[in-house]
C-alpha cells in the first residue's frame, strides 16, 4: 500500500520510482482517489527531475492499462495492425492516405485520431467535413469496417486511457505540457490502448512544429522510440519537415479534397508523396509487408496507381457513414466557401521562409479551427493552392487561394498570410524527411 503524497515526495527529491509505485498513482488518477491538486504536484515534480526510461516505460504502461486495451484476436484481421500518430502540423492531412495506402498492402490500420490542437489541425475535423461520417462508432463497428475496408479512422472513446484525460487536463493549466516523458506518455498511452502490433510515429521539425527546436523534436523521436519498444509495440520514429505547409491546402474541406485527390491520381503534391511514402513505408517493413523501403514504395506506388487505395478509402467512409459514392463525387459533398479567389505577394521575390504556425493560426482565426472546445467548425474556410518555399511570387504566382465566407474574412486572412511569408532574402532548402529513428538508434 503507498500513500500518493510519499510518491510525490520520493520523486520531488530526485528518487527514481518503482513500476509499482507509477502503477499505484495512476490507478488512483483513474478511479479519482487521486486529487486533482496531486496530479499537478507529481506532474511538477516530473517536470522539474525528468523520468528515467524505466519510469516513462511503466508510465506509459500505467496510463495505457487505467482503461480498456483493445484486444483484435477475435476479429482474425489476417495481417498486420498497425498505426501512424504524428505530432501534428498545417496542412498534414497525410494519415487520410496513408491509412488507406497501407490497408491497400495488406495491413490493418485502426487509427484513433484527435481534433485541432492550436495551430494544428485535427484529422476529425477534416472527416467530419463529409456528410454522415461517423467518428465515434461503437467498438463492433469500428472492428468490422477495420476488417472490411482496412482500414478505420475515429474519435478516442471515453474508455481508452482515461488517466491520461485527467493528468492532461490537470497539465494545460499547470504549465507542465512541455515536458519530454509526460508528453511521450500522453501520446503513447493512447495509441498503445489500441491493441497496435506496430506503430510509425511523425515528428515534425520547423516553425509549424509542436516542439520549438530539431533537437527537442528528435529528444522526443528518441524517447517514443525507446519507450514504445519498451512496452512491447515494435515502433520508429521519422523527422519530417514542418517549415512550410505540407500540403498544398489548410483546412478542413480544402484538405479533404486534397486527400481523395492524390488517392485517385488527380494531383498528387511532390511533397506530400514523399513524407506519405516515408511513414507507410515504415509501417509496411514494421509489418512484415515489405522487406524494404525501396521494396516498399513500390507496392505503395502501386496500389496508388492502380485505384486499391483510393477504393479502401471509399470503404471506409461509405462503413462509417459517409456517402457510398463520396470519392467519384467528393465535390458534390464537400462545402465550398462562397468566396474563393487568389491572393498575391505585394513585392516580387523568392520566398524564402514562412511562419508555419501563423499559417496555422490564420485558419483557426477564419473558423476552421477552435479557440476554445465548445467551438464550432467552419468546415468551408481555408487555404490552397499554397506557394512553396523557393518558388517566386509575381503578378502571376499567388501566396495561396482564400476560401473565405466573407470579403471581410478574406481580407483578414490575405493580411494574415502576407505577414506569414518572407518574400527575399536567401532560401536555404531544408530536406521534407531528415531521418529514420528505430530501435537499435536508441
Amino acid at each position: 500500500m503507498y500513500l500518493p503524497q510519499e510518491i510525490i515526495r520520493k520523486k520531488r527529491d530526485g528518487e527514481v520510482l518503482t513500476a509499482d509505485e507509477i502503477n499505484f498513482f495512476i490507478q488512483g488518477v483513474a478511479n479519482n482517489t487521486v486529487s486533482e491538486g496531486q496530479i499537478a504536484a507529481f506532474a511538477m515534480t516530473i517536470f522539474f527531475n525528468e523520468m528515467t526510461m524505466d519510469e516513462r516505460i511503466a508510465l506509459t504502461c500505467a496510463m495505457r492499462d487505467s482503461g480498456m486495451v483493445i484486444d483484435w484476436s477475435h476479429m482474425n484481421f489476417g495481417g498486420p495492425i498497425v498505426d501512424k500518430h504524428s505530432t501534428g502540423g498545417v496542412g498534414d492531412v497525410t494519415s487520410l492516405m496513408l491509412g488507406p495506402m497501407v490497408a491497400a498492402c495488406g495491413g490493418f490500420v485502426p487509427m484513433i485520431s484527435g481534433r485541432g490542437l492550436g495551430h494544428t489541425g485535427g484529422t476529425l475535423d477534416k472527416l467530419e467535413s463529409i456528410p454522415g461520417y461517423n467518428i465515434t462508432p461503437t467498438n463492433e463497428v469500428f472492428g468490422q469496417v477495420t476488417k472490411d475496408a482496412g482500414v478505420a479512422i475515429i474519435g478516442q472513446t471515453g474508455d481508452l486511457a482515461p488517466a491520461d484525460k485527467r493528468v492532461y487536463a490537470t497539465r494545460d493549466i499547470t504549465a507542465t505540457v512541455d515536458n519530454i516523458s509526460l508528453i511521450t506518455a500522453s501520446i503513447l498511452s493512447k495509441k498503445l490502448a489500441a491493441g497496435l502490433e506496430s506503430l510509425v510515429m511523425d515528428v515534425k521539425v520547423g516553425s509549424g512544429a509542436f516542439m520549438p527546436t530539431y533537437e527537442a523534436s528528435e529528444e522526443l523521436a528518441k524517447s517514443i522510440v525507446a519507450v514504445a519498444n519498451g512496452a512491447g509495440t515494435k515502433t520508429t520514429a521519422i523527422l519530417t519537415d514542418m517549415n512550410q505547409v505540407l500540403a498544398s491546402s489548410a483546412g478542413n474541406a480544402v484538405e479533404v479534397r486534397e486527400a481523395v485527390r492524390f488517392l485517385t491520381g488527380e494531383y498528387r503534391n511532390p511533397r506530400l508523396l514523399e513524407v506519405t511514402l516515408a511513414s507507410c513505408a515504415e509501417m509496411l517493413v514494421l509489418g512484415k509487408l515489405a522487406d524494404n523501403t525501396e521494396q516498399a514504395n513500390a507496392k505503395l506506388m502501386e496500389v496508388l496507381d492502380n485505384g486499391k487505395a483510393a477504393e479502401c478509402f471509399g470503404k471506409m467512409v461509405a462503413g462509417l457513414g459517409g456517402p457510398a459514392d463520396f470519392v467519384e463525387n467528393y465535390d458534390n459533398y464537400l462545402e465550398k466557401a462562397p468566396i474563393i479567389k487568389p491572393v498575391f505577394a505585394e513585392q516580387t521575390g523568392v520566398v524564402s521562409a514562412m511562419d508555419t504556425r501563423a499559417i496555422g493560426m490564420a485558419v483557426v482565426s477564419m473558423g476552421g479551427g477552435r479557440r476554445v472546445a465548445t467551438d464550432a467548425i467552419d468546415y468551408a474556410v481555408g487555404f490552397d493552392g499554397f506557394i512553396r518555399l523557393g518558388e517566386v511570387a509575381d503578378e502571376n504566382k499567388p501566396l495561396a487561394i482564400i476560401h473565405a465566407r466573407s470579403e471581410e474574412q478574406w481580407q483578414d486572412a490575405a493580411n494574415a498570410l502576407r505577414k506569414a511569408m518572407t518574400i527575399g532574402g536567401e532560401y536555404t532548402p531544408t530536406p521534407n524527411v531528415y531521418c529514420q529513428i528505430r530501435a537499435e538508434d536508441v
